[in-house]
């Protein structure tokens, strides 16, 4: 007789991977509402039933999955993060930028978002959506800056001063291209894409 699904201490679905190139790493990370936790194939029933409890109680501690840490909603659906977005900008660029449009696209397989200024719209590659907020603001604030400049020059650099998390969300990008070009697992995030030099690749243009 199967037994009864595992949810998180707020009813969220749980997921138990085992994974036989994970050796004595665990992870967990939210993917699509659900909860992840992947182990070692080796795994005992019981070691797997002490880690699952540790890391939904690490996940726990880490906010509600929802909450992205400043007690605003994490920004699931387009309208949100647009409301996001202009959120971002009028706290680190002075509410400079203003995009016409703010959303979600899934055809973004090679760079984590990009921005029109001619036009003022940025998306966001839905690969981000299982990685921590604070990259997924660096990624929004790293588009709404390309509305005012849209080069990778001084000026532009010069308007992520503001955000605390620049220097360490591009290295957690980084970090995760540098993983899934070599197909390793990447610890925090389910779905990757790749970055360039800078650490974000950005279309602008038309």
């Amino acid at each position: 007789m199967p037994g009864t699904p595992q949810t998180t201490h707020d009813g969220a679905p749980v997921v138990v991977r085992r994974s036989a190139r994970r050796r004595r790493t665990v992870a967990a990370f939210w993917e699509n509402g659900t909860a992840v936790v992947a182990i070692p194939a080796h795994f005992s029933r019981s070691q797997e039933a002490e880690w699952v409890r540790r890391m939904l109680e690490k996940l726990r501690s880490q906010g509600d999955r929802q909450s992205n840490g400043t007690g605003r909603r994490r920004p699931s659906s387009d309208a949100a993060l647009a409301g996001h977005a202009a959120h971002l900008s009028a706290r680190y660029l002075g509410g400079r930028a203003r995009p016409t449009s703010v959303r979600w696209v899934s055809n973004q397989n090679s760079r984590w978002g990009s921005a029109t200024p001619a036009d003022g719209s940025i998306r966001l590659s839905d690969k981000l959506r299982p990685m921590p907020q604070w990259v997924i603001d660096y990624v929004l604030l790293h588009e709404l800056a390309h509305l005012l400049v849209a080069g990778h020059n001084a000026a532009f650099w010069k308007l992520l001063e503001a955000y605390p998390e620049t220097a360490r969300a591009k290295a957690f990008l980084e970090g995760v291209a540098f993983a899934t070009a070599r197909g390793l697992p990447a610890e925090g995030s389910s779905q990757h894409g790749e970055a360039d030099d800078a650490g974000l690749p950005v279309a602008v243009g038309p």
